[in-house]
């Protein structure tokens, strides 16, 4: 099949089956009705003018469909090197999954290499230290500046809000395994260690992360809820996010620290899909496991924190 033949059958997709093509391309290029059919029939090429006219008209992707089935077009989030760049990044992110994740049928899958950041956006000293994070590992200039000197932009919790209330919203399959607390725990121990953290802030992360871990098992202990947490024990994950409505799967794979590509290729996100489903079959249940397996878990993560903790107090003894 030739590329405009390519080109005019996914124009007759859109066209009701009483419609005539040929008057439809004569009308949208504004031709005669024979230079239409020449076109249609093959005899005569669409200029590329022609095919861009036709192409906004019936909103088609030339990418999607011209491109090979071994190449995928995405979208990316913008590049992040300031504070108002992330904040850009954060108010677009929200009108983004809030356009997809407000479906009733929507359901939002998540593999947790780290916490996911949706739990760091409620205004908390965790909140604040992310962002802290976030600019210093992306903002060379911002890398001598301590955590208790750093100040977060009022506008930064509003549309880290915004998001967060979305997440709660949605239907929610997070996969998680004994690793995703790790990097939010050694990230404070580096700052404490670097000099840019001091102990009593170091002391209220730690505990911050207790809190949000006990926030986490009690919303997987609530009846009806529309969240639900595996853990797996078998792969490494890669924090991938997949969105799933009835119209279509949207998929968020991440490529920097906070940056994401974003696409809909129909097969990619389908074999997304059934790699997450695939994780779920060969993972706990943690809203379902009982009491035992849940609190094996979270009994973990939390002795990790206070292991964390200890190596404070211990590096704070050395001083006297």
């Amino acid at each position: 099949m030739t590329n405009q033949e390519l080109l005019l059958k996914e124009i007759r997709k859109q066209l009701s089956s009483s419609a005539s093509l040929n008057d439809e391309i004569s009308t949208i290029l504004n031709s005669s009705y024979d230079a239409a059919h020449r076109r249609v029939s093959g005899k005569s090429k669409f200029s590329i003018d022609e095919t861009l006219l036709l192409a906004n008209h019936f909103n088609i992707s030339l990418d999607k469909l011209f491109l090979k089935n071994d190449k995928v077009i995405v979208e990316k989030t913008i590049e992040i090197t300031s504070l108002k760049d992330m904040l850009s990044y954060f108010k677009k992110s929200a009108e983004r999954i809030e356009q997809l994740a407000t479906n009733e049928k929507a359901t939002l899958y998540y593999s947790a290499k780290d916490i996911p950041l949706f739990y760091f956006m409620e205004g908390t000293i965790m909140s604040k230290f992310k962002a802290y994070v976030w600019l210093t590992l992306l903002n060379p200039n911002q890398s001598n500046v301590s955590f208790e000197n750093f100040v977060i932009d009022e506008s930064f919790m509003e549309h880290t809000q915004k998001l967060k209330k979305i997440y709660e919203k949605a239907t929610v399959k997070e996969v998680w395994n004994d690793t995703t607390i790790n990097s939010s725990l050694q990230q404070i121990l580096y700052f404490y260690e670097s000099g840019l953290l001091n102990f009593k802030s170091a002391t209220a992360l730690y505990l911050d992360l207790k809190r949000i871990l006990n926030l986490i098992k009690d919303k997987s202990n609530k009846s009806n809820s529309n969240y639900s947490i595996y853990y797996n024990e078998l792969i490494l994950l890669n924090n991938n996010m997949l969105i799933e409505t009835e119209e279509k799967l949207t998929m968020f794979i991440p490529y920097t620290l906070l940056g994401y590509f974003i696409t809909d290729n129909k097969e990619s996100c389908k074999n997304v899909h059934q790699f997450f489903n695939q994780q779920i079959l060969n993972s706990k249940a943690l809203n379902q496991s009982g009491i035992k397996e849940q609190n094996l878990f979270f009994n973990r993560a939390n002795r990790k924190i206070d292991y964390y903790i200890e190596r404070l107090n211990n590096q704070v003894d050395l001083l006297f």
